[in-house]
């Protein structure tokens, strides 16, 4: 006998919530945003406004399904089984935070805040999702993901991009180079490295690439095929940058190999959930096996 489907909830603490929990009382924080020129109304109001739409996608769920409910900060102790369906209540990033944890589950991006969200991975209303509910296993987009492996075998996965470098984003030392591109290898002193995938295309990839006014051409979402970016590459007797971009197909890696005491990676801006990586130590970053099963 198989297990019904589970509708697990992802969603956050809303910036009402955070505040009233640090000052006690819904007074306090009021008073608190008006000494610094806020309304604290305009707070609430949006607090209420993901509330109301929590209460319509729970309400949504069929009867004859399991329920479940994770807040964004417990995603890395909850358990996602395989009859899960993912229902992301909030914004994009949010999206992005519990992608790494999944394995294949279809994922339902509802907007709390629509002309607020960009809307590019939660696509939909509230009132859509009973109908969405049922075709969510039939009907998705298998958006492309990065991933790092290191050679003492940690790995990080990540939707937009992962970010090699210097923890505080300052001098990182290191040794770049691409699989198969005749060996080729550059060491360097720079702000980072930024390895990112079609999704994260419309974000902090694409903001690099336009100031960088770089003629690659960027991935799209389901494209097997990464892009990458070093950050402000500092030239000198010992480093140069003459491999400051490229693209990376479906089976190529770019390696590095650090040359500092200590460098980090992380993915979509999730500085505290990072692989520490020390002198000598290598991580290839490429293509992910595995894909975001987006409902459409």
């Amino acid at each position: 006998m198989s297990l019904a489907p589970r509708a697990v909830l992802v969603h956050r603490t809303t910036e009402y919530e955070e505040l009233v929990a640090h000052h006690g009382t819904h007074g306090q924080a009021a008073f608190f945003l008006s000494s610094r020129g806020r309304d604290i109304r305009e707070v609430a109001e949006r607090h209420e406004r993901v509330r109301q739409a929590l209460a319509d996608v729970t309400s949504a769920i069929p009867l004859t399904w399991r329920q479940a409910r994770v807040e964004r900060a417990d995603l890395d102790r909850f358990l996602f089984a395989p009859e899960d369906v993912v229902v992301v209540v909030g914004q994009d990033g949010l999206v992005a935070n519990v992608a790494k944890y999944l394995a294949g589950q279809p994922v339902l991006g509802i907007d709390t805040e629509p002309g607020r969200n960009p809307g590019v991975l939660v696509r939909h209303r509230p009132r859509d999702t009973a109908g969405l509910l049922a075709v969510a296993g039939r009907s998705v987009d298998e958006l492309t993901m990065v991933e790092a492996v290191a050679d003492d075998t940690q790995r990080l996965v990540a939707l937009n991009e992962i970010y090699l470098g210097a923890g505080g984003h300052q001098t990182a030392r290191y040794r770049l180079g691409l699989e198969g591109d005749g060996g080729v290898v550059e060491a360097q002193a720079s702000s980072g490295v930024l390895v990112g995938t079609g999704t994260g295309a419309t974000g902090w990839l694409r903001s690099v690439w336009q100031e960088r006014g770089a003629r690659l051409r960027l991935p799209g979402p389901t494209e097997d095929r990464l892009v990458w970016f070093v950050r402000e590459a500092w030239p000198s007797p010992a480093t140069g940058t003459s491999l400051t971009a490229g693209e990376l197909a479906a089976r190529a890696r770019l390696r590095l190999t650090v040359e500092s005491e200590r460098l980090i990676a992380f993915g979509d801006g999730m500085e505290g959930d990072a692989l520490e990586l020390t002198w000598g130590q290598t991580v290839e970053v490429g293509v992910c096996a595995e894909r975001l099963r987006l409902v459409g």
